[in-house]
């Protein structure tokens, strides 16, 4: 979560990364063409997959502070369009179920997620493998408390506001939830890929000079252009959901209007194409990648129609029929940070000249003066579902690209990777952003009030969980 625009790695599956140059599709303008033909699907049979949608509406309805950005000076009191909680439901064949929320907003803290899976297994009898929370990571939302160490001196009415708008937004997330479980009906489930090229990797390319570079063919670095779509159609082959994804950061606006970003335009853009549908977006791996350029509405609503036209490519073309039954997995890989800083260290950063670093050592002090010992290590989240031959990964925090391009050569075509999911914790770099420092592999740490850096080693515990988990 940026508060400013801004020899092979470790693990021993990195040298399989596949670094080919991504195919650069045309891009479609405007709505479909007329006549376009649309995909021959088969009514669902009696036994065969389930699926149901909810939805339940998060903007704010007054003024609240905007998360994502250090440098906002007021809250936000107005929107450009709503923000949103979905949810898709699945059944397969056998009667084991699961559900996916997507929600329009910057992440949430782990404590907050596990209180909804507690709640819907409470109500539904799902398992925490069975449900996946996933964020869009707009920088144009609601401060979630909890999510970050406070980048703001918030006045009483102020934190009243937002205390009251994030108990809200728990309950409708359970809401969505809750209603995607309850609209369970016969479906067809199949997906395909498309593409999008409007994000560049932000480590690798200087902002200003991406149109020029991107128009001279020299965009260079890590990126992950695919748009996955998993579609569901309806007994009578009516388009209930479209579940479509990108990696690359929601950072298009840093305005004070609430927003969803490009993806919230695209969402808007394919509903409108699509009447009586419900489009989910999913945040990948983009932890390094920002659209670009940016900053201006029509970019946001240029890209969102980007993607529209991404996952109209693959409504109209042949997909792949999810066959074949559901299984969920969940793991937490233990993954330390590098050091522990002393007292006397934590002392010296009240003083610090960086604002940030003296917020997060009058955070660690205050755990020790309550007798509580500074972290040495987090349980990471990393969840894995199987829908038929289609597997899809959820990694938690804001994952390089490189995770995504890794997983997806390691697993074959048929896999989906997912960041932003279940727990916003940090910034996740590989090994060549970690020994590279700068603010995804070092000095963002401090704004989730994290000891120090990760230790050496992360990329490859993730990859051997995510991987254990697909291929068990």
């Amino acid at each position: 979560m940026p508060t400013s625009p801004n020899p092979v790695a470790a693990s021993p599956t990195a040298s399989r990364i596949d670094r080919r140059d991504f195919l650069r599709a045309p891009l479609l303008g405007g709505m479909l063409l007329a006549g376009a033909r649309l995909p021959l699907l088969a009514q669902a049979p009696a036994g065969s997959w389930r699926a149901g949608v909810g939805r339940a509406r998060l903007t704010p309805d007054g003024p609240v502070w905007m998360a994502g950005y250090g440098a906002r000076t007021s809250e936000g009191e107005s929107a450009l369009h709503d923000l949103w909680a979905k949810a898709l439901a699945f059944e397969d064949p056998q009667g084991r179920r699961a559900v996916i929320v997507t929600v329009d907003n910057c992440g949430a803290p782990r404590a907050l997620t596990e209180r909804l899976a507690t709640a819907l297994k409470q109500r539904h009898g799902l398992a925490r493998e069975s449900i996946l929370l996933n964020f869009s990571h707009t920088h144009s939302g609601p401060v979630i408390d909890g999510l970050t160490l406070p980048m703001w001196d918030f006045t009483p009415p102020q934190l009243e506001r937002i205390a009251a708008y994030n108990r809200r937004f728990e309950e409708q997330l359970l809401a969505a939830a809750d209603a995607a479980l309850r609209d369970l009906a016969p479906a067809t489930l199949s997906w395909g890929k498309s593409t999008a090229v409007f994000s560049a990797n932000r480590r690798n390319n200087q902002e200003p000079d991406v149109p020029r570079l991107r128009a001279e063919g020299k965009v260079v670095g890590p990126v992950d252009h695919d748009v996955p779509v998993l579609a569901v159609h309806d007994g009578e082959r009516r388009l209930k959901a479209a579940l479509f994804g990108y990696a690359c950061h929601t950072t298009t606006l840093s305005f004070n209007q609430f927003s969803g970003d490009y993806a919230g335009f695209a969402q808007l853009e394919i509903e409108r194409r699509h009447p009586g549908t419900t489009a989910l977006f999913t945040a990948g791996c983009g932890g390094n990648v920002n659209p670009l350029p940016r900053r201006t509405i029509a970019l946001a609503e240029d890209y969102g129609r980007q993607m529209a036209d991404a996952v109209d490519r693959v409504l109209t073309a042949p997909t792949k029929t999810v066959a074949g039954g559901l299984r969920c997995a969940f793991d937490y890989p233990t993954i330390p940070f590098a050091s522990i800083p002393t007292r006397a260290q934590l002392e010296a950063g009240i003083a610090d000249k960086d604002v940030y670093e003296r917020k997060r050592s009058r955070h660690l002090l205050g755990k020790l003066d309550r007798g509580e010992p500074i972290p040495t290590s987090y349980d990471y989240p990393v969840q894995c579902w199987h829908l038929g031959e289609l597997t899809l990964i959820a990694l938690g925090g804001e994952p390089m690209v490189e995770y995504a391009l890794q997983l997806k050569a390691e697993l074959g075509p048929n896999t989906i990777v997912l960041g932003y999911s279940n727990d916003v914790l940090a910034y996740i770099p590989n090994e060549r952003v970690l020994r590279e420092g700068g603010y995804e592999g070092n000095t963002s740490m401090r704004l989730w009030g994290h000891p120090s850096p990760w230790a050496t080693g992360i990329e490859n515990k993730i990859m051997t969980s995510a991987l254990r988990l697909a291929r068990a």
